[in-house]
């Protein structure tokens, strides 16, 4: 199996620009906001938005079967959901790759779940116009014909499912393959540009949660379910990898802890350099739900609470730097931006949809699973939401629908020297 394509795409031109994200390293790109003289704002300010629909079904088989039902939706469904990007990578020419999960957030009930990056073209919605949408136009699929994984997976075809893998982070390198982080493992996952694995998955030294296949007795597990890597960045050099784990190890002493590991690509191992992260005092349950390079030493990552809507207190982006450690031998951080508290002075989240929340002259992010960041070459900060379909409903004042995917890009965010 291989690229699988959606749509035909009818100009030359970006059947051009498809060709390109599909067999380069990825570009940096930027929404059209008229004047790129315009100066910077003083604060972060929205200046794009796009939402993907929560039920914009894509090929494939029904899946769901196994879902409870939530915010007036009821499984199976009748295609694959897209339920929110867990890892976002720009592709250049204007198109992103977006990762979503292992589908419904367990392993049990995510077998009928195929795992695929999408690329995507989202239409902004800017203080000049735009549809403020998003067109999905193609597909790969992660399969393992060559039979690279040890382990039993789900299907006998071997294309990998949310019973196989919780992928939550993704990493282009410089030779255009894939690398995943993934939460059952946790592990890494190499696949090449189409999706396809090229070697068994590489386990963490000493890290191993409920699901992973090797645990050699059922209470073996060191972090739990759904606390491996979340976030994972790939060093401005393209040499390194920075997956950090989502929540506190086993009976760490401190429950705000979060370790960073290093990853050196070439030599398929994990260095011995480990960092140190801690989560905000008054959120010692915080997860990380991302974390992409600045530069050679600096990282931004999201802190984010596990509540939404009204009830959601903590969706910030820190700054990190791998050469500064405080005296208690954690990493220092600093507050860049604030998700819940985003200036939109030109009102690009109006008009506000019928009982939508978090929307006006102040716009916030308050979706449950914040879990993508990407930075683009101009400074600009791309967000998105994992919607954990059909389950998150934040962005609703009734609590009573489905979230949507929401990508956003906010500009103003000064990373300093």
């Amino acid at each position: 199996m291989s690229l699988v394509v959606r749509r035909t795409v009818a100009t030359g031109a970006v059947t051009a620009a498809l060709a390109a994200a599909a067999a380069a390293p990825a570009a940096c790109t930027r929404p059209d906001d008229g004047n790129p003289e315009q100066q910077r704002p003083k604060e972060p300010t929205l200046v794009a938005r796009a939402i993907l629909p929560s039920d914009a079904y894509q090929p494939g088989p029904p899946s769901g079967s196994l879902v409870t039902p939530a915010n007036g939706v009821t499984p199976p469904f009748p295609g694959q959901p897209i339920p929110g990007f867990s890892g976002l990578l720009d592709a250049g020419h204007g198109l992103f790759w977006g990762m979503p999960d292992n589908g419904y957030g367990a392993k049990a009930n995510s077998p009928d779940f195929l795992l695929r990056l999408y690329l995507i073209r989202p239409e902004f919605k800017t203080a000049r116009g735009g549809a403020g949408t998003i067109d999905v136009l193609r597909f790969l699929q992660l399969r393992d014909p060559n039979h690279k994984i040890p382990f039993p997976l789900t299907r006998e075809d071997r294309v990998l499912t949310g019973g196989d893998f919780d992928l939550e982070s993704v990493r282009r390198a410089a030779d255009g393959t894939f690398w995943f982080g993934e939460e059952f493992g946790p592990f890494l996952l190499h696949t090449d540009r189409t999706g396809r694995v090229l070697e068994a998955p590489v386990p963490t030294p000493g890290t191993q949660s409920p699901q992973n296949p090797y645990l050699p007795t059922p209470d073996a597990w060191t972090i739990p379910a759904s606390r491996g890597f979340e976030g994972m960045a790939l060093s401005a050099d393209g040499k390194r990898l920075y997956p950090i784990n989502e929540g506190a190890l086993r009976g760490d002493a401190d429950p705000r802890r979060r370790v960073l590991h290093e990853f050196d690509i070439k030599r398929r191992a994990y260095t011995d350099r480990e960092w140190n992260y801690r989560t905000d005092e008054a959120f010692p349950n915080a997860v990380i739900g991302d974390l992409t390079a600045i530069d050679r030493h600096r990282f931004l990552l999201i802190e984010r609470d596990d509540a939404q809507g009204a009830d959601a207190l903590q969706k910030k982006l820190y700054l990190i730097d791998l050469r500064k450690v405080d005296g208690e031998g954690y990493l220092e951080k600093r507050l860049v931006v604030d998700l819940l508290d985003i200036a939109d002075p030109t009102r690009i989240s109006l008009p506000a949809r019928d009982g939508e929340f978090g929307v006006g002259e102040t716009f916030s992010f308050p979706l449950q699973s914040v879990e993508s960041v990407e930075i683009l070459r101009n400074g600009d900060l791309v967000v998105a939401n994992d919607n954990n379909y059909p389950g998150s409903n934040g962005r609703w004042t009734a609590r009573n629908r489905p979230d949507d995917t929401e990508i956003i890009v906010i500009r103003g965010a000064e990373f300093g020297q």
